[in-house]
């Protein structure tokens, strides 16, 4: 059998993604025969079905999983290869993950400069808990992700860029926050399992010996304040995100003292990852 095709490969993720052979082709500005026939051929190569046929588009069958799975890889490290032996101009598609706190208080300016300065470069910004985004990096899901500390795994490397202070909010109803014991029963809002801040938050109740009641997960920190100011119950936020929303007067507040005091946010790539735009983007960023 001889080796895969990396543009027949392009044409099967499109059509995986799509679910349809039209869908691919519009998305790839090809003919559909074009496109219909080169998963015919593909499927001839392999001597394997890689699409279940329905009423409504197609779906991938287990092979079909499987490749997808090594085509995403293939294609990516072809992106690779290609930035880094084209380092004098960044261009093409920059995907980044971040924390939401991160994307809303701390990413805004420096990818404007980025963008003015590298105006070729389509950056794609998706949002997630910092054990998503790290799932995501590893998965070659994306190219360079910000994450609250640690991030240690063999194959990532990383460097600080920010440095977070954490702050503790609560509704007015709970009056001064200068005793915590009073959070004890009390709910505790946070992100799901995998976010830093909610760790660090659950770590602090512990060694301040305080049991929180329930714990009400919820996926923004738009959502969070909002539960807050409704007097549903008590959060950690950065103090970067505290000072790009319009919360004054609703929540008293106290900052995190000792160990917890403060987080950093680091910037993490995979070992051996490099490219013109990673370059360009390390330039907009301070050192924290």
């Amino acid at each position: 059998m001889h080796g895969l095709d990396l543009r027949t490969l392009e044409i099967f993720r499109a059509v995986a993604r799509e679910g349809s052979v039209s869908g691919a082709a519009k998305k790839l500005n090809r003919v559909q025969s074009n496109v219909s026939t080169r998963m015919k051929q593909l499927e001839e190569q392999l001597d394997r079905t890689l699409f279940e046929r329905r009423k409504r588009g197609i779906a991938l069958t287990p092979e079909g999983e499987l490749l997808l799975s090594y085509a995403q890889r293939l294609l990516d490290l072809s992106d690779e290869a290609s930035d880094a032996l084209n380092q004098d101009v960044p261009r093409g598609p920059f995907r980044i993950g971040a924390m939401e706190s991160t994307a809303a208080s701390r990413l805004p300016e420096p990818l404007s400069r980025f963008h003015e300065t590298c105006p070729e470069v389509a950056v794609d910004v998706v949002t997630g808990t910092a054990g998503a985004i790290v799932g995501k990096l590893l998965g070659r899901e994306i190219d360079v992700g910000f994450v609250a500390e640690p991030a240690r795994h063999e194959d990532l490397v990383s460097e600080p860029v920010f440095e977070e202070a954490l702050v503790l909010v609560a509704p007015e109803s709970f009056g001064s926050l200068d005793d915590p014991g009073k959070l004890s029963g009390r709910t505790m809002i946070a992100f799901e399992q995998g976010c830093a801040y909610r760790r660090y938050l659950e770590d602090w109740l512990l060694e301040s010996g305080i049991a929180p009641g329930t714990v009400l997960s919820v996926g923004s920190y738009l959502a969070m304040l909002a539960c807050v100011s409704a007097g549903t119950g008590f959060c950690v936020v950065p103090q970067s995100v505290l000072e790009v929303v319009n919360s004054s007067g609703r929540f008293v507040r106290k900052p995190l003292a000792g160990k917890f005091a403060a987080i950093r946010t680091l910037m993490v790539t995979r070992r051996g990852y490099r490219s013109a735009k990673l370059d360009a983007l390390k330039e907009k960023l301070p050192a924290a």
